[in-house]
């Protein structure tokens, strides 16, 4: 009779629960996009977290996207984010492949040398990329910051991918190499498709994480034009000086989160179910 009593009750304790925590994760971002439709009155002389005004501003999103040059460093985030993804992606899958499906002296040494990677913060070696990546003449270039984060999404994403072909049935190899089959042939053909859950969860983590990457392309990018967006929003603040325009700052912010807000909603499911479907087979 006591479970009974308190199954209802923990249920609805923890219903409390997460939506007291979802109206934490939500009002900033309701916030936000209010924020960003004041002018700088409403900030200074009215009640910064009251409800703007009417008419609204939809024109700080047009302020921003003209004055600023907002949809030049967006097309930079943009060309930057896809072909960083999907080279990593790749690179990683080809990788991760070869270390779960070939004995070979060595293969645990490599496997865990990525693993280490994953342990250290890349920023520690900043100052180092930069000497090597201005002697190769790639700084102020978006391809140096391509390679870069190439080079660093490829470890998690090995790690990630080395459960899912260690999970493929030995006999789909086998079959295939019996038909003629080339290694390219099995790999691209065969095992790459049955790895499309991680794939999938690999590629959205990378897309995320490259979008809203700041250090890299602060140290490595000087020219105004190479600007990705994090970097953008940071370099108008600065240029606003003393007088803040606060309602263009937050329209810029929505415009740098949005894509993101978009992608994960829709592929939300394939990041969770990937992750935790490698985790089960590995």
């Amino acid at each position: 009779m006591s479970q009974r009593v308190l199954h209802p009750i923990s249920r609805a304790f923890f219903i409390i629960c997460l939506i007291a925590w979802s109206i934490c994760v939500l009002y900033p971002l309701l916030w936000t996009v209010l924020s960003a439709l004041k002018d700088n009155k409403q900030f200074f002389l009215g009640k910064p977290w009251a409800l703007p005004s009417l008419p609204l501003l939809w024109s700080n999103f047009t302020f921003v996207w003209e004055k600023y040059n907002f949809a030049h460093n967006f097309m930079n985030s943009l060309v930057v984010t896809i072909i960083s993804t999907l080279v990593g992606v790749l690179l990683s899958a080809t990788t991760a492949y070869v270390i779960a499906r070939f004995t070979f002296r060595g293969n645990g040494l490599l496997y865990y040398s990525y693993l280490s990677y994953m342990m250290i913060p890349s920023f520690l070696g900043i100052i180092p990329l930069f000497f090597l990546l201005n002697d190769l003449h790639l700084t102020n270039n978006l391809l140096g910051l391509i390679l870069v984060y190439t080079v660093t999404a490829v470890p998690f994403a090995v790690f990630v991918l080395v459960s899912f072909f260690k999970s493929l049935p030995g006999e789909l190899e086998e079959a295939a190499a019996m038909d003629g089959a080339s290694h390219y042939g099995i790999f691209f053909r065969i095992m790459l498709p049955l790895a499309k859950p991680g794939l999938m969860s690999v590629a959205i983590i990378t897309v995320l994480n490259i979008w809203n990457e700041y250090v890299f392309a602060l140290v490595l990018m000087n020219d105004p034009t190479k600007y990705t967006i994090p970097v953008a929003i940071a370099v108008m603040q600065g240029e606003m000086q003393y007088r803040t325009e606060w309602g263009p700052l937050f329209a810029a912010l929505i415009l740098s989160m949005g894509p993101t807000i978009v992608f994960y909603t829709l592929f939300q499911k394939q990041i969770t179910g990937g992750i935790t479907a490698g985790a089960l087979k590995g």
